[in-house]
Parts: structure tokens; C-alpha cells; sequence
């Protein structure tokens, strides 16, 4: 398949990059700054631009069987890139025709299932949306430019995330979250996003996504 990433050089981003070309993909990795990308190999093609026009984004998204984004901010500083970044993508991929999108967005948007245990109902997650409430709303924003874009589109929700190898055990949930799910690597998030890019039953739908 011919992918492309944005956010390539975050954590998930740069997973979703080695993965995608350890699988024999053609992977374009969308970056401000090249040098923040230590990826490397055959297949892959480094696109510099920023997220302000989507119309310089248009040759990164023109042909590709699907576009992925790890797109976040890396502070409370830097909240409304998820939001605004998404948005230009979205109409560089309506002009091109380009139909399929997945993002990372996060488990505190999705519903807390009604099992869910005592301490991630009752503490863990209402602390944690609350300490990061300027992140969650950007996300929120992100999946509501999603929702009314013309892509198939899939917002992937993780909870906590940790560096670690991929191990490719983890726990899906289509339209909610996982009881417990309260952490999962980076690196599976990758593997999970690239697993559901042929799925047809993530088309236009949040998932939960943890171990």
C-alpha cells in the first residue's frame, strides 16, 4: 500500500513509519523538520510542510490507499495543532479524493464502560480529563472535523501511553472503551492503527484501543 503519515516524527508516528515499511509499504512521513526523523529505509519518501494550507499538503495525500496521524500536542501549550492540523489534511485529502483516514485521538472521549472499575471511573479518568482538558478538547475538535469530512475515517482512542517494544496483544472496542485499559505502548498503537487502515468495520467509527 502507498501510506502516509503525519506527525512521523512523534512517538506514534514515527512507529506507524517502521512498521509500515517493515511490512513491504510505501510510506511518505510528513515532517516539519526531517532531521527530528530517525527513520530510515527503502520505500520511504520525507515530505516537509507545515499544517497551514492544505493545499501544499495535496501532493503528500494525492494516490495513497490511506493517510494516519499522530498528531497531538506535545504540551498544553501547543493545544489546537491536533484540531487544526487535521482539518487542513482533511480538505487535502477531499481534493485529491483520498478516502481513508485514521487518527489518534484519546480514551478519556470515549464512554466509560458500565463495568469499568472503581478507581479508573471514579478517579483516574475524571483526574485526568480534567488536568488535561485543553488536550482532550483539541482532540475533540479533531474528531468533529473528521465526522463531518467526506473521508472514512476512524479515530483510534488510546489511554495512557508507554515506550515499549510492540508487542501486538492488546484489546480493540468498536465505538467505546476497554474495561481496565488503562495503558498501552506506543508502538501498539501503530500496529493497531496499520492493522484497521483494511477493516471495514472501523470505517467511520471511534475505537478503544488498550492491553
Amino acid at each position: 500500500m502507498r501510506l502516509t503519515v503525519f506527525g512521523a516524527s512523534g512517538g506514534i508516528g514515527q512507529e506507524i513509519v517502521r512498521q509500515g515499511l517493515a511490512a513491504g509499504h510505501q510510506v511518505t512521513a510528513v515532517v516539519r523538520d526531517p532531521a527530528r526523523l530517525p527513520v530510515t529505509g527503502e520505500g520511504l519518501e520525507v515530505f516537509t510542510a507545515g499544517l497551514d494550507a492544505p493545499e501544499a499538503l495535496r501532493p503528500a495525500v494525492a494516490g495513497r490507499d490511506a493517510v494516519l496521524s499522530g498528531l497531538g500536542p506535545r504540551g498544553l501549550k501547543y493545544a489546537g495543532i491536533a484540531t487544526t492540523g487535521t482539518r487542513a489534511i482533511l480538505r487535502a485529502m477531499e481534493a485529491e479524493g483520498t478516502r481513508r483516514f485514521l487518527a489518534v485521538s484519546a480514551a478519556p472521549l470515549g464512554p466509560v464502560p458500565e463495568n469499568e472499575t472503581f478507581f479508573l471511573r471514579y478517579v483516574g479518568t475524571p483526574l485526568v480529563s480534567r488536568v488535561l482538558r485543553k488536550h482532550y478538547d483539541d482532540l475533540r475538535g479533531m474528531e468533529d472535523e473528521m465526522r463531518r469530512s467526506a473521508t472514512d475515517w476512524t479515530a483510534v482512542r488510546p489511554p495512557q501511553l508507554k515506550d515499549q517494544p510492540v508487542t501486538g496483544t492488546y484489546r480493540t472496542a468498536i465505538g467505546g472503551n476497554l474495561r481496565g485499559g488503562s495503558k498501552i505502548g506506543r508502538a501498539d498503537v501503530a500496529h493497531a492503527m496499520l492493522a484497521m487502515v483494511g477493516d471495514p468495520g472501523t470505517l467511520k467509527q471511534a475505537v478503544g484501543v488498550a492491553y
